[in-house]
C-alpha cells in the first residue's frame, strides 16, 4: 500500500572533544538549512490536510467496516440493525465536521451548513450507507466519508460560512437494492420518483419497507413520503463520489451511467421423485432454467446474432452494445430444494445493463420472447417481473468540467507538478446520481480501485488515493466560496 508519510531523517552526533570549530559552525549551518526544508515541506504538506483527508478518512472506513449485520462478512442492507447503527455514527461525523443533521423518514442522514446565504440554491453530495452482502469497505462509504472530510477541512480553515450557497451532504438509506429488491429507495424518494406503493414491497421474511422503517421508530405514510420530495428550485445540483472504477488514474470524472433493467424469472415444473421418474417425462424447471441462463449468456456476449436492424437498432446501438452489454444471473433458489427431489419450482434474477437504453430495451424484448419459447418447448411455465428500470443518465457538462478540474487540480496539489489528463468515463455501475437525475444536473467522480474490483471483499483503493479523492471534493467546494 503507498504512502505519503514524509522520511524521518536521524542525525547523529559524534562527543569529540577536538572537534574542529570550522567543522562545527559548517554543520549549524547545514542543519539550520535542512531544519528551514523540512518546515516548508511540513508546512506544504499540511496544507493538504493529510491528517483528515487520509488518516482519518481510512481510519472511519475501517471503522464503518465493523458495522455489519454479517458474522465475519460485511453486510448492511435497508434500514438493518448494522444499517441503523452507521448512520448514527456517519451523523456524528457529521456533526463533528460543523454540520447541523437528520434523519429523515426513509432512514437517510443529512448534514447542511447554510452557509453565507441560507435560501440560495443548495449544493447536495451524497452516497449511499447500504451494501450488498459479503461487501468491501469502500463502495457508498467512500463517497460518504470524503465529502464529511472534506467539509471538515472547510471548518477547520474557518472557511465552512464562507459557503456562498448552502451544502448538504446524504448518506442514502439504500442503492443496492438487496433487502427489497428495488434500488434507490433513499435517493428516489427525495427526488420524488418513488411510488407510495414501494411501502408495501415485502422482503423475504414478509416485513414490508414500512415495517423497516416502523421497527426504527419512523412511522411513515403514504402522505410523508410524498413530501420527502425536494423542490427542484431549491437544488443548485447533485454531486456524488469518489465510486470506485480502475482506470489506471487516481481520479476519474463520469460522463454518463448505464441504464439498468432487473428482472425475477419463476419456471414451475412437474416436482416428483429423483430416482422414480423418467427423464423422458420430466417436466424439470430446474434444467430449464439452466438453458435459459446459457441463453442470456449467449445473448449478452452476441447481441449481432439474435438482434435484426431497423428503425430504432442501427450501428451505433450494435457498437454500444458491443461494448456495454452485461448480464448477469446473481441469485437462485428452488422449491423444495431437496437433493432427492426434482424441483417444482425455480426462481431467478437477471441485471442487464447498457449505455444505450434503447438497444437495453431491444435486448430485454428478445431475451422474454426465447424465455417463453423454451419454457413451451419443455413443457414448463414462466412468469418473468420486472423489478427495475432505469434508463441510462449523462452527466451534466458544466458540473463534470467543474469536477475535472477539481480533480487535476488536487492531484497537481498532491505532486508539486503538472498531470496527464483526468479521464472521462462510462460508469457501468447503477448510482443514486440515476435517481437524483429527475431533481436537478449531476456530476460524478471516479477513484482508482485495484483491478476495477467492486462488491466484494478484494475492493482495494490505495491511502493516498482516498487522499486524492478528499483533496478533489475539497476542491470543487472551495470553487463555492
Amino acid at each position: 500500500m503507498a504512502t505519503c508519510g514524509g522520511e524521518i531523517i536521524s542525525l547523529h552526533h559524534n562527543h569529540n572533544h577536538n572537534t574542529n570549530p570550522l567543522l562545527f559552525f559548517i554543520l549549524i549551518s547545514s542543519l539550520s538549512i535542512l531544519a528551514s526544508s523540512l518546515n516548508s515541506e511540513i508546512g506544504e504538506t499540511s496544507e493538504l490536510f493529510p491528517h483528515v483527508l487520509r488518516d482519518e478518512a481510512v481510519t472511519r472506513l475501517n471503522d464503518l467496516a465493523k458495522v455489519s449485520d454479517g458474522e465475519g462478512y460485511l453486510e448492511r442492507t435497508f434500514m438493518s440493525p448494522a444499517s441503523v447503527r452507521a448512520a448514527d455514527v456517519i451523523r456524528q461525523w457529521m456533526e463533528d465536521a460543523g454540520l447541523f443533521t437528520w434523519v429523515d423518514q426513509m432512514g437517510n442522514v443529512h448534514g447542511r451548513v447554510d452557509g453565507m446565504n441560507a435560501t440560495a440554491k443548495a449544493l447536495l453530495i451524497g452516497s449511499h450507507l447500504d451494501t450488498v452482502v459479503d461487501a468491501g469497505i469502500f463502495d457508498g462509504s467512500l463517497g460518504i466519508v470524503s465529502a464529511i472530510s472534506a467539509i471538515k477541512v472547510l471548518k477547520l480553515n474557518g472557511n465552512l460560512d464562507k459557503l456562498k450557497r448552502p451544502v448538504e451532504v446524504i448518506a442514502f438509506s439504500d442503492e443496492e437494492g438487496v433487502r427489497f429488491q428495488s434500488t434507490f429507495l433513499g435517493s428516489a424518494a427525495l427526488s420524488g420518483i418513488l411510488q407510495t406503493s414501494s411501502l408495501q414491497i415485502s422482503d423475504k421474511s414478509g416485513f414490508t419497507v414500512k415495517d423497516a422503517l416502523k421497527q426504527s421508530s419512523i412511522d411513515i405514510t403514504e402522505e410523508s413520503l410524498l413530501k420527502l420530495k425536494y423542490d427542484p428550485a431549491s437544488v443548485w445540483g447533485y454531486i456524488e463520489g469518489p465510486v470506485l472504477e480502475w482506470a489506471g488514474f487516481p481520479l476519474g470524472v463520469v460522463k454518463g451511467i448505464a441504464g439498468q433493467t432487473r428482472l425475477k424469472v419463476t419456471v414451475r415444473g412437474s416436482q416428483g421423485h429423483a430416482g422414480t421418474v423418467p427423464m423422458s417425462m420430466r417436466q424439470d424447471p430446474m434444467a430449464a432454467s439452466a438453458e435459459l441462463i446459457l441463453l442470456l449468456e449467449t445473448l449478452c456476449k452476441n447481441p449481432r446474432d439474435f438482434l435484426s436492424y431497423d428503425s430504432d437498432l442501427n450501428e451505433f446501438t450494435f457498437e454500444s452494445l458491443s461494448s456495454s452489454l452485461v448480464c448477469t444471473v446473481g441469485e437462485i433458489s428452488t422449491w423444495p430444494s431437496a437433493s432427492n427431489v426434482i424441483p417444482g419450482q425455480v426462481t431467478f434474477t437477471v441485471d442487464l445493463r447498457a449505455i444505450d437504453d434503447v438497444g437495453r430495451k431491444a435486448v430485454i424484448y428478445e431475451l422474454s420472447n426465447k424465455i417463453y419459447q423454451v419454457c413451451d418447448k419443455r413443457s414448463v411455465s414462466c412468469n418473468i417481473e420486472h423489478k427495475h428500470s432505469a434508463n441510462g443518465v449523462i452527466c451534466d457538462p458544466d458540473l463534470s468540467r467543474q469536477l475535472k478540474s477539481a480533480a487535476y487540480t488536487a492531484l497537481k496539489r498532491m505532486v508539486g507538478s503538472n498531470q496527464d489528463d483526468v479521464p472521462v468515463l462510462m460508469s457501468g455501475a447503477g448510482h443514486d446520481a440515476m435517481a437524483m437525475s429527475h431533481l436537478t444536473k449531476v456530476g460524478m467522480l471516479f477513484v482508482r480501485c485495484r483491478g476495477g474490483v467492486s462488491h466484494s471483499p478484494e475492493e482495494h483503493v490505495l491511502d493516498d488515493d482516498v487522499w486524492a479523492a478528499g483533496l478533489a471534493v475539497l476542491s470543487f467546494l472551495e470553487t463555492q466560496l
